[in-house]
């Protein structure tokens, strides 16, 4: 890394010369320091080390900060001190040369011009200076032996420009009083680093800064005030002795912190020439770690607004409703992004109608919602109508300050989404942001459940268009059904029952189930449902109407079949009803005689659309006074409770002590126990069709 030019040792034996090339790099002041610690160690100079040491990496980091170029460095020690001399290459005065970060503001312009690396040097060498080379330029210093006599300073400076020598010797080699801070004090202060383990770690490190250099500048008082933008104001964030004077003239440093976070340090002391450039070293010190503790709490920040965003995200996703929708948003909004806020949703005529609203103090809820509802030109209904119109944030006016957001979701402007400031500051840039996110989740949420509703309604308009609206009333006999559709009410189920009347006089009863769900299952089910009435309006026997029914559905494909149950009830001997029963491939029915027990009867056959022909054998029931027959599709056997099925075993026992009951009874009664036989919803669709004897 370094190159050395010159030897070691040069001149009498008690003087220790070396030289050495060192290149612009980050790593140049530690190599310097290794150099001007082995030249002491040679010339037996160890109370110079500190002060050395100090100056050498305030020139060498100098020059590598602001020149860029090689360094050359030149060591001299002798019996009476050590001269230390850091060239360049670069072109420019001295002056530029400075430690630090400049500040451009008025009230340390001076400290700036000179550089407080020079400061340093000015402070703590018995003399330095600068000279100016063909090649570039140098700043040296000289350290003597507090005991020894120094060298005359004209045999130092020769082609040299000197400063007065301001540590230990006047500008004639004689000693003076040094009142200015030790090095000590000053390798104290640079060093002060806050405690990495402690929570918030700022206040004990700027009281421990405020204590170092009120001490160093000998202040009675100091202060370190902060605002964080937050909304408390300028809060105190270190003190030292007693509190400055208000009539004293203070030395006010203000921090070079990013917005917005402000502040400033005052210290009550008197006017010296390293009061306020140390009071400045002191501020750009503190205003680091400030920059730190800001960037740390923007990060924590917007780290809790994707955890909000996220959970907000999650609860408008589990809302399929929308009203529901609509009043769970102003309830995320407030108090955490807002004071207020209120959502409105525009109608088919282009109106602006108030959705939902909330407010952190209730009691101004009524206040607000007339406010919210006002007309005219400086309302806040038309700066919500701004808002629609250009698709963008809106501030709002008013006793109601704040600003509106377009709801828009897929290109569809639905509303606006307006939000009150907070009690104590306005929204900053991040929180802005965040609600504009919250505006968009809460669109798409709203149109989502919109769809959601729509859906809802062509399902269950399709659904009432396949079932009976309502069954018929004949003397004798009793009918009753009950059917619940799948847990998801948007689905189309594919169970579905009728009761017609045949030529013959007799009716026919119908439960099937289509395989699948959806809008597919509605079709097939729709067909299968007309097909049979067409078949037997026209007299066609039951048998060959499942045989017909059954080659459609296979001519039609689409891998859907169906389970279906025919019964013909007439009346029998007596006041008996005779039952003609045909099952292709639905459960068997359960008869529930008057007189108690319950049994399956019939004789399963095969189902429709699967095969090219069918097997259905014709069962005949007869059922006496009080005796019912009870049909149902597979969501009834097939819900679930864990890993348990309700199972046709425990229909037939749940039906047993119904005996003697009418068939609207049994129905729901049987309808109830399936559905308590699990907390979940059902899975599939549940239906129920209980024919009875009412022949007294």
């Amino acid at each position: 890394m370094a190159a050395e030019t010159g030897p070691t040792t040069t001149g009498g034996p008690d003087e220790h010369v070396r030289r050495v090339r060192l290149p612009a790099d980050r790593r140049t002041p530690a190599t310097a320091r290794a150099v001007v610690r082995s030249v002491l160690a040679e010339a037996h100079l160890d109370e110079l080390l500190n002060e050395a040491l100090l100056l050498t990496t305030e020139l060498s980091t100098n020059a590598v900060e602001h020149a860029g170029t090689e360094l050359d460095i030149e060591v001299v020690a002798d019996r009476v001190g050590l001269s230390v001399m850091v060239s360049d290459y670069a072109p420019g005065p001295v002056d530029e040369l400075t430690v630090g970060v400049r500040n451009d503001t008025a009230d340390i312009a001076e400290v700036a011009e000179r550089g407080r690396g020079l400061l340093l040097v000015d402070h703590f060498a018995s003399c330095w200076g600068t000279t100016y080379l063909p090649s570039g330029k140098g700043v040296w210093f000289r350290l003597d032996r507090p005991d020894a006599t120094p060298p005359r300073r004209d045999a130092l400076a020769e082609g040299r420009r000197l400063s007065p020598c301001s540590s230990g010797t006047d500008g004639d080699g004689n000693p003076v009083e040094t009142t200015g801070p030790s090095a000590a004090a000053m390798s104290e202060l640079m060093q002060t680093r806050p405690d990495p383990y402690a929570d918030d770690p700022l206040p004990d490190f700027a009281t421990d800064l405020l204590a170092r250099v009120a001490t160093m500048v000998g202040a009675t008082g100091g202060l370190v005030r902060l605002d964080r933008g937050d909304g408390q104001g300028t809060q105190v964030l270190a003190r030292y002795g007693r509190p400055p004077r208000t009539d004293s003239e203070l030395l006010r440093v203000r921090l070079a912190v990013q917005r917005p976070y402000s502040g400033e340090l005052e210290l009550d002391a008197v006017p010296s020439a390293y009061a306020r450039p140390l009071a400045a070293l002191t501020a750009e010190r503190l205003s680091l770690h400030l920059e730190n503790d800001r960037l740390r709490r923007a990060d924590i920040r917007r780290q809790a607004w994707l955890t909000f965003l996220a959970e907000a995200s999650e609860l408008l996703a589990q809302s399929l409703d929308v009203e529901l929708t609509m009043a769970l948003v102003p309830q995320l909004v407030v108090p955490r992004l807002g004071q207020w806020c209120a959502v409105h949703i525009t109608d088919e005529w282009g109106r602006l109608n108030l959705a939902a609203a909330s407010h952190t103090d209730e009691s101004v809820l009524p206040h607000l919602h007339k406010v919210l509802r006002e007309t005219g030109h400086e309302s806040i209904q038309a700066r919500l109508r701004e808002a629609i119109r250009i698709g963008s944030q809106v501030p709002l006016g008013g006793p109601m300050e704040g600003f509106a957001v377009p709801l828009v979701a897929r290109g569809q402007r639905l509303g606006t989404l307006a939000v009150g400031r907070h009690q104590r500051h306005r929204h900053d840039p991040d929180e802005i942001a965040v609600l504009e996110d919250v505006a968009r989740r809460a669109a798409l949420a709203i149109e989502n459940a919109r769809i959601h509703a729509e859906r809802r309604r062509v399902a269950q308009t399709l659904q009432q268009s396949l079932l009976p609206p309502v069954l018929p009333l004949i003397e004798g006999i009793g009918f009753a059904a009950e059917y619940v559709p799948t847990g998801d009410d948007a689905e189309v189920g594919g169970d579905f029952y009728d009761v017609l009347p045949l030529p013959d006089g007799r009716w026919l009863v119908v439960i099937g189930d289509v395989s699948g769900k959806g809008v597919q299952a509605a079709a097939v089910t729709g067909l299968v449902r007309d097909v049979i009435r067409v078949l037997v309006g026209d007299g066609k026997p039951l048998p060959e109407a499942l045989n017909r029914l059954n080659e459609t559905l296979v001519e039609r494909g689409g891998g859907r079949y169906c389970t279906l149950a025919l019964a013909a009830v007439g009346p029998g001997e007596g006041n008996q009803l005779d039952v003609s029963l045909h099952l292709a491939g639905h459960d068997r029915p359960v008869l529930l005689r008057s007189a108690g027990g319950a049994s399956f009867v019939g004789t399963g056959g095969t189902a429709l659309g699967l095969l090219d022909a069918i097997a259905s054998p014709t069962s005949v029931v007869p059922l006496d006074p009080g005796d019912a027959l009870i049909f149902y599709t597979d969501g009834v056997t097939e819900r679930r409770r864990g890993r348990e099925l309700f199972g046709p075993d425990r229909l037939r026992e749940a039906a047993a002590p119904l005996a003697g009951y009418s068939a609207d009874v049994i129905a729901a009664r049987l309808r109830s126990t399936a559905i308590n036989f699990s907390p979940e919803p059902p899975r599939d669709d549940i239906a129920v069709l209980v024919i009875r004897n009412d022949a007294v």
